[in-house]
């Protein structure tokens, strides 16, 4: 059972992070090499009992890794055409489909790289192959986390319900996704209410070039019509990105009452990316997400996740140059040995 120490150090390192403070992304690495090792140790327990059995395991299992990314691979197209057709052909609205094509050249070279098996190609397959499995980890890592920073329990004290902007159609009115986090925020206040008294509900959204209003009170007009109390709402009308929509949010918290307490709103692809920027402008409060159309998930999760990946830019173009080395040292052997 030592095999397994340390997956179990991990998870419990992770367990005590997560308690200390659940809005960090190291949560999800480390949650990532939990299972990672755990895996790991249980391959190699198969491998060493030399049964049967052990090694119908361990083959079954590669063959299903095998088939979820060719899965994974074609689902990505599928969802990147539907985003094109429904969305637009918008740069951001490409990404699964550019995730898709990503995934079918890293294997067209592997493939390559093994029947060929030229110094560059075994270099470039080494380099390419393990920038892949990098981004891959961590990307698993992200959605994991994610979906359980989704549903772990929130504070049950609030003074504020803060609610994130995302934009209007046809410069007035609410779009369905937008709709979706108001309709969130609005269950989420009146279960604070009944615990104790009704928060304030900030509406956080300025006004955007092709808009006629800022979001914020469009975002108020849509609940006031609903039936929500307009006493009870706050317009943040200034802010055009989420770390204005927080920074200048909890600038009118802090203004009213400094020892504040706030849940944020905004839809579940987005919900740990705005815990992320909320940490850095140090808001206390954590992030609770709304449901998203199902064809827009796959697209806004490699885009949030994108987002991750360049506000730790300088970490990660590090991990990849270690990994284009190593490639070079792949090269370099091959090329060595072929003399």
């Amino acid at each position: 059972m030592l095999v397994y120490a340390p997956a179990a150090l991990l998870l419990a390192v992770f367990c005590v992070r997560v308690v200390r403070e659940r809005r960090r992304f190291g949560n999800a690495v480390i949650l990532g090499l939990a299972v990672l090792c755990g895996l790991a140790a249980w391959l190699i327990q198969l491998v060493r009992s030399d049964s049967p059995s052990g090694q119908i395991i361990v083959w079954s299992l590669a063959a299903l890794g095998a088939l979820a990314v060719l899965v994974l691979m074609y689902f990505l197209f599928l969802n990147g055409l539907q985003m094109a057709s429904k969305e637009g052909r918008s740069p951001a609205n490409l990404l699964s489909l550019v995730a898709a094509l990503s995934i079918l050249g890293v294997i067209a070279l592997l493939i390559t790289a093994v029947v060929v098996r030229t110094p560059v190609l075994i270099g470039a397959a080494v380099a390419v192959g393990g920038v892949a499995g990098y981004v891959s980890f961590l990307f698993l890592s992200f959605v994991c986390y994610a979906f359980l920073y989704g549903r772990l329990r929130v504070r049950r004290r609030a003074d504020y319900v803060v609610v994130l902007g995302s934009g209007l159609v046809g410069g007035s009115t609410v779009p369905p996704l937008l709709a979706s986090r108001l309709r969130r925020a609005q269950a989420v206040h009146q279960r604070l209410a009944r615990r104790g008294t009704a928060p304030v509900l900030i509406t956080s959204g300025g006004q955007g070039p092709d808009e006629d209003v800022p979001e914020s009170h469009a975002m108020a007009d849509y609940l006031t019509a609903r039936g929500f109390p307009a006493e009870l709402i706050e317009r943040e009308d200034r802010s055009t990105t989420t770390e204005e929509n927080l920074r200048l949010s909890k600038a009118i918290m802090e203004k009213a009452n400094p020892d504040y307490r706030c849940v944020i709103v905004t839809n579940n692809f987005h919900a740990f990316r705005a815990a992320l920027t909320a940490r850095r402008t140090r808001i206390r409060g954590h992030v609770v997400g709304s449901p998203t159309a199902a064809y827009f998930w796959p697209n806004a999760t490699i885009r949030e996740f994108t987002a991750i990946l360049m506000a730790y830019r300088r970490t990660n173009a590090a991990m990849c140059l270690l990994l284009v080395l190593g490639g070079v040292l792949a090269w370099w052997a091959r090329s060595h040995a072929g003399g």
